[in-house]
């Protein structure tokens, strides 16, 4: 659904919002309704409090839920059956094993995080987190300590990537509206990710885990172990059999080696890559349009393709002389079972933030914020961090925030090194304050067993710290950027 025309005034608009995340909180932290349904109520209500017609009402939530839903589901399906197979085989363990011996126990959440960061390269935060699940409880399990003790570091990982980093669209949209340069928002974006992890991730998740300890029976794999939980919010997860009751397998086989796990975690990646690199070469007439092989790795590239093949891939990999294909369903089964819950509740997150979207709020806040004089690295990082706030989508942040400021940006004449500093503020204010209307917040939340309170103490902290490290950087860079200027004017 089309954003309507605001029915209200910035500031109306602005308490309809603050109000419907305050009633969400309470009814779900409170009331202990199940946060689907909570969502799902408020989205209701906000929707015709905003103003939105009422004959249009259904589209608006329907709209923002199918949307989150498509980009949701099938990539957390398919990465948590690979997840499953590789723990049920045991090279989830071999890669922990293997990546703990390389930087030893004491830096264990250091050792995934930077692997994270690897990796985070080329695929999408949620697509990146749900093949890095059984890691992560395979190491907690082995050394303790929680699971946030390595979940944030590699989910911070994932963040940053996904913020700062071409070739994800955030910044290559918010790059291209700005009239920037993407190659050198990409030479210079991963040394600023790099450095925003360490100052705003790795040692804050040091303190929050510290602080917060989550069991690993709580988390989704360990409800796949261990029959049912109940978290605090009403969720549920079954565990322990399949669909019909069949049984988990159990290797008959030495586990598969380093080498075949690493292959499997690799495959979604480079076909991912595969798909980043001729997009670009056909984008810049480098590789004709409609070349059949340009357009075959393009399709094998797209994220639940690449997924569905690793799948299969891993399936006929890990499959001989451990489990037999009717034991693979129930494996399979097993693994699908406890993430229902997760995606309708983050497809219902999708829906308040699409709520809020179509209420034109979005529009009427950056329109009031744009005019407010303040210099124009600060402006992008409020805008943006008012629009992450409002709505939840970070990339819905970044870009419009990026088209709002478009014209000052030409306007002003700045360099292409100051533009992509822009992006780095916008991608900062996109980044900070996660909460109840960001699908990444209950995918969080869900894969990692914490209620809403805890996940708004650990994941939002985090985010925010992350935002503003990032905005930190920009902000210094600026400043370098001015007094070189000025050393070589003088």
């Amino acid at each position: 659904m089309t954003e309507i025309e605001p029915v209200y005034g910035a500031g109306t608009l602005l308490l309809i919002a603050a109000a419907a995340v305050a009633l969400l909180l309470f009814l779900i932290i409170r009331l202990k309704l199940h946060a689907f349904v909570a969502l799902v109520l408020v989205s209701l209500l906000t929707a015709v409090a905003a103003g939105i017609p009422i004959a249009d009402v259904p589209d608006a939530l329907l709209t923002g839920f199918s949307g989150t839903l498509g980009s949701v589901a099938l990539l957390v399906g398919f990465g948590v059956m690979v997840g499953r197979l590789l723990e049920t085989t045991g090279g989830a363990q071999v890669l922990a094993d293997t990546l703990i011996a390389r930087f030893g126990e004491k830096h264990a959440p250091l050792a995934l995080g930077v692997a994270a960061l690897i990796f985070g390269f080329p695929i999408f935060f949620d697509a990146g987190l749900v093949v890095f699940l059984p890691i992560i409880f395979t190491v907690a399990r082995r050394f303790g300590g929680g699971i946030l003790r390595y979940g944030l570091p590699t989910a911070g990982a994932f963040a940053v990537m996904h913020a700062v980093v071409p070739p994800h669209p955030g910044p290559v949209a918010a790059a291209d509206l700005m009239g920037g340069n993407i190659g050198f928002t990409l030479l210079l974006g991963v040394p600023v990710a790099i450095a925003a992890w360490f100052l705003g991730v790795h040692y804050v998740a040091r303190y929050l885990s510290g602080r917060y300890v989550i069991d690993i029976p709580t988390a989704v794999f360990g409800q796949l172990n261990g029959g049912r939980d109940q978290d605090a919010d009403g969720g549920t997860g079954d565990g322990g059999t399949g669909a019909g009751g069949a049984p988990t397998a159990t290797a008959t086989q030495a586990p598969p080696g380093f080498g075949t796990v690493l292959f499997i975690l690799l495959l979604p990646l480079v076909l991912i890559s595969l798909n980043t690199v001729v997009s670009t070469l056909v984008t810049a007439d480098i590789v004709a349009e409609d070349a059949v092989w340009a357009n075959a790795l393009t399709l094998v590239g797209q994220t639940p393709i690449a997924l569905l093949i690793t799948v299969l891939v891993a399936l006929a990999m890990l499959s001989r002389g451990r489990f037999s294909m009717g034991q693979a369903t129930g494996i399979l089964d097993d693994a699908l079972g406890p993430i229902c819950s997760i995606i309708l509740i983050t497809g219902a997150g999708g829906m308040f933030g699409g709520v809020l979207r179509a209420s034109g709020i979005g529009s009427a806040l950056t329109e009031s914020l744009s005019d407010l004089g303040i210099p124009i690295l600060l402006q992008a990082f409020v805008i943006a961090t008012v629009l992450r706030v409002a709505q939840g989508s970070a990339t819905v942040a970044l870009t419009t925030t990026a088209g709002l400021i478009s014209a000052q940006v030409a306007a002003e004449g700045l360099s292409d090194i100051k533009i992509t500093l822009l992006v780095f503020a916008v991608a900062a204010g996109a980044t900070v304050l996660s909460h109840v209307n960001d699908s990444g917040f209950w995918l969080v939340s869900r894969f990692f067993g914490m209620d809403v309170r805890t996940t708004l103490r650990t994941w939002t902290v985090l985010e925010t710290t992350l935002g503003l490290a990032i905005f930190l950087i920009a902000a210094l860079l600026w400043l370098a950027t001015d007094l070189v200027t000025l050393l070589v004017a003088g």
